[in-house]
């Protein structure tokens, strides 16, 4: 059974969400941040979902701090607020965040999102083969990806999103993708972020790659291209 965990100072939201998503998994509630990081440290969460404005502290706080440890790196967070303005939600992408949901919301839409984050989940896991290259090697059912330096080999500590791009540009070497194909492979198509939302993560995906940073490229005006020196997929 999914493990998912909504992190939320709201009993009554929680019933609404735990209604919602009942046939998805089992839904357990914090309704702080304490809460929330005792949670996260003793269990492994398929999904979270996360309220911006909590008693103990911000929601894109949190965010980036799950997003920056490596057991919760590749877990799906989608927040859940009544802020819905457009530089909030700016801010919950840059802070790591996989969707945007804004309050009030229909249930059956918050379904439909979190079932697609999952199904996104669940393909990366089942998928058991590589991408490997001479600079790197992305592993899709360890999620990780493997950088190749003369000082040796090291995993490059990427963020759900990041993976997500990485794993994009990987299917289509030397192929220029378009900022519009990266929103919605990445984020999904009912998503509405801004292109620049993709420059800043793709400036810290490159920083991640340390020696390798210039295997993605600029292409002016209308995405990025990814240049790895060998490719063998296997």
């Amino acid at each position: 059974m999914k493990q998912l965990l909504l992190v939320e100072d709201s009993q009554e939201i929680f019933h609404v969400v735990r209604s919602a998503l009942d046939s998805l998994g089992r839904l357990i509630w914090a309704p702080n941040v304490a809460t929330a990081k005792k949670e996260v440290a003793s269990k492994d969460f398929d999904l979270i979902l996360l309220d911006v404005e909590l008693p103990d502290g911000s929601g894109f706080d949190f965010c980036q701090e799950i997003s920056a440890s490596p057991k919760g790196k590749r877990t799906p967070i989608l927040f859940l607020t009544a802020h819905g303005e457009m530089s909030e939600k700016l801010m919950g992408f840059s802070a790591g965040g996989d969707d945007y949901i804004t309050k009030p919301f229909s249930p059956l839409e918050l379904k439909a999102r979190v079932e697609a984050r999952l199904r996104t989940v669940n393909q990366l896991k089942v998928e058991g083969d590589s991408y490997r290259w001479q600079e790197l090697e992305l592993l899709k059912s360890k999620q990780q990806v493997l950088l190749f330096t003369p000082q040796g080999q090291e995993i490059a500590d990427l963020t759900s999103i990041e993976f997500k791009m990485m794993m994009l540009f990987a299917k289509r070497p030397e192929e220029v993708v378009l900022r519009d194909e990266i929103l919605n492979e990445v984020w999904g198509e009912d998503v509405h972020v801004y292109s620049r939302s993709v420059d800043t993560h793709v400036s810290k995906l490159r920083k991640k790659l340390g020696p390798h940073s210039d295997l993605i490229e600029s292409v002016h005006g209308r995405g990025y291209r990814f240049v790895p020196t060998t490719v063998n997929e296997v």
